[in-house]
């Protein structure tokens, strides 16, 4: 009784209206959800990303912070700089090949774990360690297992009579540049296979069970059925993977600090030793700047093949 006499009060008041119009204003609310994404771009992607722009355009040092205008002479010096190709180079090796294995591994872990068997939980648990493990302890762990002299490793390769000595993993160019690929992969193929899992747990059961009765096996199935529907999830998992191998240096930072002689060397770790540990911020970020248009290139043709999938 009490409460309907509230309400009534509050309607010939005018308040209860009031707030109801406020809440059903959706162009409002919309801009209230809003603003805290768009200021938490704004303060971490675009200041940083004009900030790195106008310090490309000058003279900044760590030693002397006044900005000078300097043009392209700092484009210049980059382009002259052999490490800097050598790092462009390396950074579309580590790019194509990790995609490559982290697509293709995270397909066959998808179907693993949309499969039923016992203990399941247990493996899905296992997988999704390495993507929750802080990507600084896992690549110190790795740095242990991949030591030139107390290797885990070889240590075991060794006492199964696969190897007489030591194989320096991250010693040796070609072996440093495959084990800080392996070691990515390694981090990035659990996202990757929760990402198609999502896609193939979408696919209706009807489909796969109408192949079944006009008698496709398992490998027609995969072929005509399940890899045709999960296409464009397997794209947006190539994407992801393309975003986070193009500009992370935390494994090779950690396991090679870019060597030996910067063979396994990449822009966005060059960037950060060139600019904060070398002190020449301008040029740190004119190798970082680089990064934004080959990036950019990359997530349009991935979203534009996307969308035809979609289409077909």
């Amino acid at each position: 009784m009490a409460q309907a006499t509230i309400e009534r009060r509050g309607a010939e008041d005018g308040t209860q209206p009031a707030r109801r119009r406020l809440a059903d204003r959706e162009g409002l609310l919309a801009w209230v959800f809003l603003v805290p994404s768009i200021v938490y771009v704004i303060g971490l992607v675009a200041i940083p990303f004009f900030l790195a722009i106008s310090f490309s355009l000058s003279d900044v040092t760590a030693g002397d912070p006044s900005f000078d205008w300097a043009g392209l002479e700092t484009f210049r010096r980059a382009l002259d700089d052999p490490v800097f190709w050598r790092s462009l180079r390396n950074t579309f090796v580590f790019t194509v090949v990790s995609m490559a294995l982290i697509v293709v591994l995270g397909k066959v872990l998808a179907n693993i774990l949309v499969a039923d068997f016992r203990g399941k939980w247990l493996v899905r648990f296992l997988v999704l360690l390495p993507w929750t493990t802080p990507v600084a302890l896992s690549a110190v762990a790795w740095l242990w297992l991949l030591d030139s002299v107390f290797s885990p490793i070889d240590w075991v390769l060794r006492n199964l009579g696969l190897l007489e000595d030591n194989m320096y993993w991250l010693g040796r160019p070609h072996l440093a540049m495959a084990s800080v690929i392996a070691v990515h992969v390694w981090r990035l193929v659990p996202l990757s296979a929760v990402i198609i899992m999502a896609g193939l747990v979408a696919i209706p059961k009807d489909i796969d069970e109408a192949a079944r009765v006009d008698g496709a096996g398992y490998w027609r199935r995969m072929l005509e059925v399940t890899i045709p529907l999960t296409l464009p999830v397997v794209a947006v998992a190539a994407l992801f993977g393309a975003i986070l191998t193009f500009t992370d240096m935390t494994v090779v930072y950690v396991l090679t600090r870019g060597g030996p002689t910067n063979s396994t060397q990449v822009l966005s770790s060059w960037a950060f030793i060139r600019g904060i540990e070398g002190g020449d911020v301008a040029q740190g970020a004119v190798v970082a700047l680089f990064l934004f248009p080959l990036l950019l290139a990359a997530a349009i043709a991935i979203l534009r093949a996307v969308r035809r999938m979609e289409v077909l």
